[in-house]
């Protein structure tokens, strides 16, 4: 090849351990940020935010497979705070960073195949099967902003916690009334557990009979990583047509993947917009949870500004 790798220029500027913002990447391809973002969408299918956040992450899984501390693989990934990397990279690999072992892989789907390839350079991939980003945003950002209106409640007392707000409320016959932001958080986080424990073939989780946000928060950081996992799978394969044979429902019931995934996105939503109101009721000011808002705060790179 003769002449200049337009494309290879820009990937080099997106990855370049001095460019931590939009502004600097662009600046070091001789262009406006705008016009950067373009060019390397249209070309490569990625954002250059998400790529190299996504980079970074797969760097950063073949850092802790080398030994790396998770605060040393945190910093050099460009986190301001070890609890931000860790989210961020649960939920991306759907285990926590401190369970790395020799045998996890460290490439994310990428709609490109373009991959963190050890020490520093780059793979490129000639055939990759990503997930459909409206997917991967929908169960992301439900996810998310599960953890994000929990973390609201942390800030009730005790008796504004358990205060009933909707008397009379059932979201589904066989959960019971709803009155309460504990309930309706508490069948917030159950929903995943017990939908995870059918499809990993688990035993039906325990339920907390009277759960501190805390406790909730706890429970939903172990089952969510697990469950963009599961999902991720599914997509992977081809699977969202399988049926699953649920044992732990009396009688066994047949259940369509697709349907269940659904099912979790639906009612995860209605949960979330509900404990919002009722924060309202107690007087708290709360967010929309407008995904369009999650997608812009999230492409934004880890200690800089949005794009």
């Amino acid at each position: 090849m003769t002449g200049r790798d337009r494309l290879r220029e820009l990937l080099d500027a997106v990855l370049d351990e001095d460019n931590r913002t939009l502004s600097d990447m662009a600046g070091d391809a001789y262009t406006s940020p705008f016009h950067f973002t373009r060019v390397l969408t249209r070309d490569a299918g990625e954002p250059p935010v998400a790529m190299r956040r996504r980079v970074m992450l797969e760097r950063a899984a073949w850092e802790l497979r080398q030994g790396r501390s998770v605060t040393d693989v945190a910093w050099a990934a460009g986190y301001e705070s070890v609890e931000g990397f860790s989210r961020a990279f649960a939920r991306a690999f759907g285990r926590a960073p401190s369970t790395v072992d020799a045998t996890t892989g460290h490439w994310l789907p990428a709609p490109n195949g373009i991959h963190f390839h050890p020490p520093t350079s780059l793979w490129v991939q000639s055939t990759e099967h990503a997930m459909n980003p409206l997917t991967e945003q929908l169960v992301a950002h439900g996810l998310d902003d599960a953890r994000h209106v929990i973390e609201q409640a942390t800030g009730l007392t005790d008796e504004e916690f358990r205060a009933t707000r909707l008397p009379g409320l059932v979201v589904q016959p066989w959960d019971g009334p709803e009155e309460t932001v504990q309930a309706v958080l508490d069948h917030l986080v159950f929903t995943v557990e017990v939908w995870l424990a059918s499809i990993e073939g688990r035993d039906l989780p325990g339920r907390d009979d009277d759960p501190a946000p805390g406790r909730l928060l706890e429970r939903h950081d172990a089952a969510a990583p697990r469950w963009l996992a599961v999902v991720r799978d599914v997509d992977r394969r081809g699977g969202w047509d399988d049926r699953l044979i649920d044992a732990l429902c009396d009688p066994p019931e047949s259940f369509v993947l697709s349907s269940v995934v659904a099912h979790v996105l639906t009612y995860s939503a209605h949960r979330r917009q509900l404990v919002r109101q009722m924060l309202r009721a107690a007087g708290r000011e709360v967010d929309t949870g407008d995904p369009i808002d999650w997608l812009r705060r999230s492409v934004a790179l880890p200690g800089g500004p949005p794009c």
